[in-house]
């Protein structure tokens, strides 16, 4: 978890560096919002990162000395299957649809894209899978 922190930290560094320099020569607001908007996102993942490492110490994969036997066993929980993807998938593609094309477009798919995120985020609450 340490060297993602210090990924998306030089990240945040560069994208810092580049939207002052773009800043101070462009006239363009767009730029300057995307460049924005890159440095704290990349920001907020960084600092995601490093208190990730400061809560759970440090992974195998982060000391120098460590053997590849640390590193073996689970890494986490992934589901077997899940219909939620493909559902998320669908209602951003309708919503998206909908900025183009008409309004109930947007509602319709806000309305899968919110049963979907919904169904992601309980779907194993009662460790049942279902």
């Amino acid at each position: 978890m340490k060297a993602e922190g210090r990924l998306f930290a030089v990240m945040t560094a560069f994208f810092a560096v580049t939207g002052l320099i773009y800043g101070f020569w462009a006239e363009e607001p767009a730029g300057k919002a995307i460049l924005t908007v890159a440095f704290l996102m990349s920001g907020l993942i960084a600092l995601f990162w490093f208190v990730q490492h400061r809560r759970g110490g440090g992974r195998a994969q982060d000391r120098k000395d460590a053997e590849i036997a640390e590193a073996t066993g689970p890494v986490g929980f992934f589901p077997a299957r899940s219909g939620y993807p493909v559902l998320t998938a669908v209602g951003v593609a309708v919503f998206a649809l909908g900025l183009v094309f008409a309004r109930w477009l947007i509602v319709t798919g806000a309305l899968v894209l919110a049963y979907a995120v919904y169904g992601f985020i309980f779907q194993y609450r009662d460790g049942d899978g279902g």
